[in-house]
């Protein structure tokens, strides 16, 4: 007889937690113990289109990351998009998703598979494929992740465990700075305990991972590539505006690291600046060209500059928002999270919650 598969769904609380990172450190460190691992995403929110319909961006990087069979991979049930959610108000969406989920359970040769949640508890309960909803049909265990903005983050947290009762085996508290590390170890995570809610593990802040390459900023501000465009693959980690006199602005942009910089395209002082500094593009408002000087310095120091029909304003917004929906889609941001997750997550504990045993490895 076949073994029965167990299934673990990663949820979050909110959108944009760092929860495709953690899921994919969370499958490496399990294949590491030698588990059979499957993973499939049943909703699916970050959908482009291929020659055979919509497809989840994530899943195919997932399963390309960790070399997962055809066999490993479970299919998306439903691309939550405008036109799906439309359909379903409307009534020309009958489907049984609950039943739809049952093709799930023939997975069950594995050691365990694990599942993607969509952005928070509730998305998807239109279709009945809310987290709680398919934790109950698959009788899964749940861990959640939860991005840390203040002690608040307990709110959250105890609702959700009201809501998912003992399926809930375990929190990721992630993206902590530095300086209140102590506080979620000292105060957040014995509360947590006390009322039943085991942290297997905090993350401190980590700004490669919420870094976002130039290539990105250029599709997200519609911008056009005045040089480099060989150099798009750079990682962006903080954004600057340069608005103010040059000397001022050499002290500020002295003390940032891989920054964009934000300035008008008639401020070649401040280009300047920006261009001997840490920056890995400008990007410059108000439609006006640059100097050749500036075009010919930056092609020497492979700097792209960018040009966007924006305001200042607009701009540092659509940036900003960049930060916040970041993918983790390069190489080295795959390097970043292993080594966290080996460090920083407890993973014997949660192979115990879920009953599991690592297999020995030759």
């Amino acid at each position: 007889m076949p073994k029965s598969a167990k299934f673990l769904l990663i949820g979050s609380s909110e959108s944009y937690s760092g929860k495709s990172a953690l899921v994919l450190g969370m499958a490496h460190q399990l294949q590491n113990q030698g588990l059979d691992i499957a993973y499939g995403k049943p909703i699916g929110t970050c959908l482009s289109s291929a020659q055979t319909g919509k497809v989840e961006e994530d899943v195919l990087f997932i399963a390309k990351t960790l070399n997962l069979a055809e066999n490993q991979v479970l299919p998306t049930l439903l691309p939550l998009d405008h036109d799906t959610i439309t359909q379903r108000i409307r009534g020309d969406d009958p489907t049984n998703y609950q039943q739809k989920l049952e093709q799930y359970t023939h997975y069950s040769n594995h050691d365990l598979v694990l599942l993607e949640g969509a952005g928070t508890l509730e998305e998807g309960k239109l279709f009945d494929l809310a987290l709680p909803q398919i934790a109950q049909q698959l009788d899964a265990a749940v861990v959640l992740v939860s991005r840390f903005h203040s002690a608040l983050i307990v709110d959250r947290l105890l609702a959700a465990k009201q809501e998912l009762g003992n399926r809930l085996i375990g929190v990721l508290i992630n993206d902590v700075p530095p300086d209140q590390i102590e506080q979620v170890q000292t105060q957040v995570q014995p509360f947590l305990t006390q009322h039943g809610i085991e942290v297997i593990g905090i993350l401190p802040r980590n700004d490669l991972l919420r870094s976002v390459s130039v290539g990105e900023l250029v599709h997200q501000l519609k911008a056009e590539v005045l040089c480099r465009p060989d150099r798009l693959d750079l990682l962006v980690e903080s954004l600057k505006i340069g608005a103010m006199n040059v000397n001022s602005a050499l002290e500020y942009f002295r003390k940032a690291r891989n920054m964009a910089v934000v300035t008008g395209g008639d401020r070649t002082d401040i280009q300047l600046a920006a261009l001997e500094t840490s920056t890995q593009c400008l990007i410059l408002t108000g439609h006006i060209p640059p100097s050749p000087t500036i075009l010919s310095r930056a092609e020497d120091l492979e700097i792209p500059i960018l040009s966007v029909d924006l305001d200042t304003l607009t701009t540092v917004e659509i940036v900003d928002q960049a930060f916040g929906q970041v993918r983790l889609h390069e190489p080295i941001k795959v390097q970043a999270v292993y080594q966290m997750m080996a460090k920083h997550v407890n993973i014997e504990r949660l192979l115990t919650k879920l009953g599991l045993t690592p297999v020995a490895t030759a």
